[in-house]
């Protein structure tokens, strides 16, 4: 294994419902989860049905000691926790981490609400892996690893989510995934988040002509992810949290769109890996 490589993986980019078919070949289908590799330390973001294949690929690679991070417990984020390999491996150690939440509800309550009957046949319980649960609030820099650092941020999303900024070996990858923005503003959490980001990953369900319609959704545009992009001199941006009816040929339209205005900017699919 290569100990300097800052490597982020897409599983999935889709956002609010897993898709399939023709349309949705290029992009993928999967909801949101994205792993960073940092040197010998993985690191997990979101569990949805994209940490199904993340699960599956961290398996055949051996990799049996990692970190699971939650920006928030809706379906698309948490549908993929009880197909995770590792949390059937008696060998293997998982640590979930959230702070969307605190003060109202710990990790450990939030995954025994949503896996258990009748929503999922099984509880918690039957897990034979090493499962530790961690509670954050907003603001706090996480030490997953002695040599990780992850700054943590308050999105504007119903019910809260969390935006993270991971730091390693001298570069710094951010998740800013579900939140809002106010037209004519830029959120300064978010701009702390991804301030000279070498790569941030950003919610762009909508356009700007369709978020007028969309006001309370608790999403966000690709337009306003290149205003972030220039105003905090990050030089990537990662599109994610397609819309379920936005269809290949719709988001290569986009991209073509953007690289006029951000040559830093890209649409991210299912199975993209970017070094950094």
């Amino acid at each position: 294994m290569n100990e300097n490589v800052f490597r982020v993986r897409l599983w999935g980019v889709r956002g609010s419902l897993p898709v399939s078919g023709a349309e949705f070949q290029h992009y993928g289908g999967n909801t949101i989860c994205i792993e960073m590799q940092c040197g010998p330390h993985r690191l997990l973001f979101d569990a949805g049905s994209g940490l199904m294949p993340a699960g599956q690929a961290l398996k055949a690679a051996g990799v049996s000691d990692f970190n699971l991070f939650f920006t928030h417990c809706h379906y698309d984020h948490i549908i993929g926790l009880p197909y995770l390999p590792a949390l059937f491996d008696p060998h293997a150690s998982v640590t979930l981490w959230s702070g969307h939440l605190a003060g109202r509800m710990s990790t450990r309550q939030m995954i025994g609400e949503f896996m258990r009957p009748p929503w999922f046949p099984v509880e918690p319980d039957i897990c034979r892996a090493a499962i530790n649960c961690r509670d954050f609030r907003s603001g706090d820099v996480l030490a997953p690893y002695e040599d990780v650092a992850i700054k943590t941020g308050s999105l504007n999303h119903p019910g809260g989510a969390i935006g993270y900024r991971v730091e390693w070996g001298g570069r710094a990858v951010a998740l800013v995934t579900d939140t809002e923005h106010r037209p004519g503003t830029l959120d300064p959490a978010v701009l702390d988040l991804i301030d000279g980001a070498d790569l941030f990953l950003y919610d762009c369900m909508y356009t700007d002509d369709e978020m007028p319609r969309h006001v309370g959704y608790g999403h966000s545009s690709w337009q306003q992810a290149i205003r972030l992009a220039k105003a905090a001199r990050a030089k990537r941006v990662a599109f994610i949290h397609h819309s379920p009816l936005r269809t290949d040929s719709e988001l290569d339209a986009i991209q073509r769109l953007a690289t006029q205005e951000f040559k830093g900017a890209f649409m991210a699919r299912d199975g993209q890996a970017i070094d950094l």
